[in-house]
């Protein structure tokens, strides 16, 4: 019940710090950093960790579930999803050729994207798969993808509720989809990040406040940046502390 309710007041505080302001789509510097502060870090990231805690404590999850892996690993699938996200924006830019908006809308919406990724899979995902893991991997592997998926797609109607239309909802259940079949395939918390930020900049590339766009606003990276961060440090903290050992079979 605490991961709900914490999703619960996560999407609320999307609400009254995004949605109810439109703070993507106007320039708003304070409205930015108090939604990414509140919102995405303490919320989004900070919140999750006691959880997530508990359940490693009780042994419901581990760090090859959560999404958190070795640094090498970590690296690679990273360095791989970029690469195919930048191979795919290459051909589908939804701003044309222009290079610069795409990669300004992915820093201005990956704050929130690194949070959807910790609140959906990470935390609710991974506690909804242990409670049906009796059921198989199949079974497991089904609800975790459509229910996450639904839980993802929620949040259009936090953040963007003034904006809300038929096709943006249908993009955003696409995007919801795909990063989750790829977490849950990969568990991999940073190329799933990336997986739902450019998702995002294709779903949100006609409601983007074009001053966002156009010019390389460094609030929007100071932003992007301590939440990326703030997710590092979560990822040291468990990795010192939280170590998951393989035991061969014998």
């Amino acid at each position: 019940m605490i991961p709900v309710a914490l999703y619960s007041a996560w999407v609320l505080e999307l609400f009254l710090l995004g949605g109810r302001v439109n703070i993507f789509g106007r320039s708003d510097p304070s409205g930015l950093f108090l939604y990414t502060l509140i919102a995405c870090i303490i919320t989004g990231i900070v919140a999750p960790l006691f959880c997530i805690r508990r359940a490693f404590l009780s042994g419901a999850v581990n760090m090859f579930q959560i999404g958190f892996r070795s640094l090498r690993r970590t690296f690679l699938t990273t360095l791989l999803t970029g690469c195919g996200i930048c191979g795919f924006v290459i051909l589908f830019n939804p701003f044309g050729t222009d290079r610069i908006a795409f990669l300004n809308a992915f820093v201005l919406l990956l704050p929130t994207s690194i949070t959807s990724v910790m609140m959906c899979w990470v935390l609710l995902g991974t506690h909804l798969q242990a409670f049906v893991r009796r059921g198989g991997a199949m079974v497991s592997l089904t609800s975790g993808v459509a229910i996450t998926t639904v839980l993802y797609s929620i949040t259009t109607f936090a953040y963007l509720p003034p904006l809300v239309r038929q096709d943006l909802f249908l993009s955003f259940i696409f995007t919801g989809f795909v990063t989750a079949f790829f977490f849950f395939a990969v568990r991999d918390v940073y190329s799933a990040s990336l997986v739902a930020g450019a998702g995002s900049v294709f779903s949100m590339a006609g409601y983007i406040d074009p001053s966002y766009l156009q010019n390389t606003v460094q609030y929007i990276w100071i932003s992007s940046g301590l939440v990326v961060f703030t997710l590092i440090l979560i990822h040291w903290y468990l990795a010192r502390n939280f170590v998951t050992i393989k035991v061969p079979a014998v």
